[in-house]
């Protein structure tokens, strides 16, 4: 990626204000700089070659997760029946709240753990490790018994058929108890992510997938257990992940592990990542409620209508998994010069994200253009239709606004490196808010086009906000 002359002049200025002692870089023969060696020190170097490093294990680790999330549907309708298959799409509904809430509290960590591992602070990493670590699996564990205990009238105010009842309720119980075993893996794929290690987090969570689907096909299709089988393959899987991500660290990254000296009640810690988690975990679940929300105004469209959104919208998780990653991949970078108290190269990262993230955007609009017509015929299994030309419109449209979905991936990245997760958090709920309102008042008349135009007129909204409040910091 080729640096603009004034990105040069200001490298250059970072390196001369380095050699005169302006940034705190620790010694070769300090803790903090035999800390740094064990992960990736992205306060130095290339900020595109960092960048794409990061983001191109986290565009694969999203896929894989799409894959993960699907299995147990698949697996369930080949073998059980498609009262349990149905009970899946009901259970998912309900399980990634918690599972959105989690990951999101997670991200407000990576921020946190990034930043103090730019700093060099060793004992204040470890210390912000026991508490995330030992508040977030009691909040977990608290969640999943309250989940748990609460299926039934959870199911009953979703009006769930009676025929999926049962089924629905037997598949939550079990997977709401995987709660603090998910919190652990997320949390340490958060440290991971935080240190540069984001192979480890692709390798543990593909193993996990490949489990998952053994189980279920030991569990479901040659023992019969039908949905409590595949529960089981998820809990279990939960588990093992967890396990492995535990033991990756002790094994390979004992360094970077709390001990007895960072045992104790450390408020000011709690107190920050509370917040962030609590702010970035909400950023998360208020995103899904809004999708459910305009989900529920697809709905009332009939079949063809919700085949070609469902459709739609599964073309789009593809492509937006690039455009999270780069997200991910820009708060990580981000951070760790943040916590450097790197300024310069603090912007040099935004910009270099921008230039990559906005390529991508490009190529997404245009691929989504061009594709259209193949991409929905593939997924609904017929090139004609109501539904198909629906789905060919929505594609077309949302391609003209793509690459501000992706230029505001690397403004959200930006916001929660630097630890203003309000910021995110303000931009994302009041865009969704805008889509879901709106899409209520004009499907009825222009069908799913009337969605396509609003999402693309809500990532016009947060990158005006979000461009707003970069462009006021600058200021100041």
């Amino acid at each position: 990626m080729r640096i603009e002359h004034s990105d040069q002049c200001e490298t250059e200025r970072i390196r001369e204000d380095r050699r005169a002692g302006k940034y705190a870089i620790p010694s070769g023969n300090s803790p903090a700089s035999r800390r740094l060696s064990v992960g990736t020190d992205l306060t130095h170097g290339s900020l595109s070659r960092h960048l794409i490093r990061l983001t191109l294990p986290l565009i694969a680790g999203n896929m894989l997760q799409q894959l993960y999330n699907t299995i147990d549907a698949f697996v369930v309708a080949r073998y059980a029946g498609l009262a349990e298959f149905a009970a899946i799409g009901v259970a998912a509904a309900v399980m990634n709240l918690f599972f959105f809430a989690i990951a999101g509290a997670c991200i407000g960590v990576t921020v946190l753990l990034a930043q103090l591992y730019g700093a060099g602070d060793e004992k204040t990493f470890k210390d912000e490790q026991f508490t995330a670590v030992s508040f977030g699996m009691a909040g977990a564990a608290a969640a999943g018994a309250l989940g748990t205990a609460g299926t039934g009238p959870l199911l009953s105010l979703l009006c769930t058929p009676p025929e999926i009842f049962a089924f629905t309720q037997e598949y939550l119980r079990i997977v709401l108890l995987s709660l603090p075993a998910a919190f652990l893996y997320h949390f340490y794929s958060a440290l991971f992510r935080a240190v540069g290690r984001v192979n480890v987090t692709l390798t543990i969570l593909a193993l996990a997938v490949l489990l998952n689907l053994g189980l279920d096909i030991v569990l479901v299709a040659w023992w019969g257990m039908g949905i409590t089988g595949a529960a089981w393959a998820t809990f279990i899987a939960q588990a093992v992940s967890a396990l492995l991500s535990l033991l990756y660290l002790h094994r390979t990254l004992p360094q970077l592990m709390f001990g007895r000296e960072n045992v104790g009640l450390h408020l000011a810690l709690l107190r920050k990542t509370v917040h962030f988690s609590f702010v970035t975990g909400l950023q998360q679940t208020g995103l899904y409620i809004g999708k459910l929300a305009v989900q529920g105004a697809v709905n009332s469209m009939g079949t063809a209508t919700i085949s070609a959104y469902t459709a739609t919208m599964r073309i789009e998780a593809f492509v937006n998994s690039f455009g999270d990653s780069g997200a991910a991949a820009t708060a990580v970078l981000t951070a760790q010069n943040f916590g450097a108290k790197d300024s310069g190269r603090v912007r040099l990262a935004f910009r270099q994200s921008l230039i990559v993230l906005g390529v991508l955007g490009l190529l997404s609009s245009l691929l989504l253009w061009g594709l259209a017509g193949w991409a929905s015929a593939l997924l609904l299994g017929d090139a004609s239709g109501p539904a198909f030309d629906s789905a060919v419109s929505y594609l077309k449209i949302v391609a003209l606004f793509y690459i501000l979905n992706f230029t505001g991936n690397t403004l959200a990245g930006y916001f929660d490196g630097v630890g203003r997760v309000s910021v995110t958090l303000l931009g994302t709920c009041t865009h969704i808010a805008l889509r879901a309102v709106l899409a209520w008042v004009f499907i009825t008349e222009y069908g799913l086009d009337a969605v396509a135009v609003l999402t693309g007129l809500g990532w016009l909204l947060v990158n005006s906000i979000w461009a707003l409040f970069y462009w006021r910091e600058r200021l100041e």
